[in-house]
Parts: structure tokens; C-alpha cells; sequence
């Protein structure tokens, strides 16, 4: 007897519980398996955007964030490179710990499009006073960073296909460390080259909750 038919019910069968357990709460808010909860996908159909709001009020009076269409000059400090691939649905977090006024240059760039909340927690006022400087979706990210506090300051990305995606960051300026937030947990990563560092911590902070945009 072929096995084909029972090959395609197994890939209709997957095909089904992506649908469920993926991309319906992150389209509808819906999370019947609870896997939506758990990885944050929820909260892209329902955004809590207090973060976004803080960030866009204080671009309107600051330099923060200065996009570019091509990648920028490099910076004075230290230089990085950063490689991941995101599995299907897999998010994750980058921050770099950099000094009040200290400017980054950087450059991110996925092999497909992804989901993005570029944000910044501070030493002091912890996680509620993050604010966040984009949320949307893209393929890449260019520009000139400018850090408004001291804390830690990055990305978080969400892979929201079902094919791999690889991502590759590259920066340059006053960072002094830096740190993956991933569903396995917080991995510390130290730069080379750093000749100060900046001593403190955003208290209560954990890998990003999805509020990326559609």
C-alpha cells in the first residue's frame, strides 16, 4: 500500500496545528493550545504600545534614532558582528549596554522579513520605563543610535513564518557589553575591546513580550 496518503494527512495535520497553535493568536488574539501565551504571540494581535507611545514622545524633542537607507559610517568605540537564525514562529532579543549619549551605528538584515520592536530599558526606573523607538516589520534596519539613558538598548525579533530566517547585525560605537534574550534564557556576551564598562542592570527585565506590529 503507498504511503502517500498518509504522508500528506501528517503534513495537513502539522499544517493545522501551526494554524492553531501559531498563527491564530498572533492574528486573532485566540490561543486555544495556551502556546500563544507562552511565547508572547498574543500580544501581536493586542499590542500594549505604552512603550511605543514613551519612545515617539521623546524622538519628537530628541535625536534617538536616525535611520539610513545605506549603511552608516562606523562609529568611535568598539565594532560587533552578530549572526542567528530564527526558527519558524521563534523570537528573540539582543541588547548591547551603552552609556547615556553614547551613539551606535548599525546595521540588521534578515534573509526574509521580520517582526521588530526596537526598544530600551534603563538602569534606573526599571521595566516601566521602557520605551521603545519602532515597532513594524522589515527586512533590514540602517542607521545611527543614539542612547536618551544609561541601560540596555536593542531589538527584539520574531520570526513569524514558517521557514527559517537568519539574521545578521553589525554595529560600532560606545557599547560596552552585550546580551541574548532567548526562550532558553539570558546568555551575557562580552565584547572585545571595550575599555570602560558601565556597571548596573534593568531590574525586572526578561526576553521581550511580542509587541510587534503587523
Amino acid at each position: 500500500m503507498s504511503k502517500t496518503p498518509y504522508v500528506a494527512a501528517g503534513a495537513a495535520a502539522a499544517m493545522a496545528f501551526i494554524a492553531v497553535a501559531f498563527v491564530l493568536p498572533a492574528e486573532t488574539g485566540w490561543d486555544p493550545t495556551g502556546i500563544g501565551t507562552a511565547t508572547g504571540l498574543v500580544k501581536i494581535a493586542e499590542p500594549d504600545n505604552a512603550e511605543l507611545e514613551r519612545g515617539m514622545a521623546r524622538m519628537e524633542t530628541q535625536d534617538v534614532l536616525l535611520l539610513s537607507d545605506t549603511t552608516p559610517a562606523p562609529e568611535e568605540g568598539v565594532t560587533d558582528s552578530w549572526e542567528y537564525e530564527l526558527g519558524p514562529y521563534e523570537a528573540v532579543e539582543f541588547k548591547y549596554t551603552i552609556p547615556e549619549g553614547a551613539r551606535m551605528a548599525f546595521s540588521w538584515e534578515g534573509s526574509d522579513t521580520l517582526n521588530y520592536d526596537m526598544h530600551s530599558h534603563p538602569f534606573e526606573g526599571g521595566v516601566e520605563a521602557t520605551e521603545s523607538f519602532g515597532v513594524d516589520e522589515a527586512q533590514k534596519m540602517r542607521g545611527v543610535y543614539i542612547a536618551p539613558f544609561t541601560g540596555i538598548h536593542g531589538w527584539y525579533w520574531q520570526n513569524r513564518s514558517v521557514q527559517p530566517v537568519t539574521l545578521k547585525l553589525e554595529t560600532s560605537g560606545g557599547m560596552t557589553a552585550s546580551a541574548i534574550f532567548a526562550a532558553s534564557g539570558e546568555i551575557d556576551r562580552p565584547l572585545e575591546g571595550v575599555e570602560n564598562t558601565v556597571e548596573g542592570a534593568a531590574a525586572g527585565h526578561e526576553m521581550q513580550d511580542a509587541e510587534t506590529a503587523e
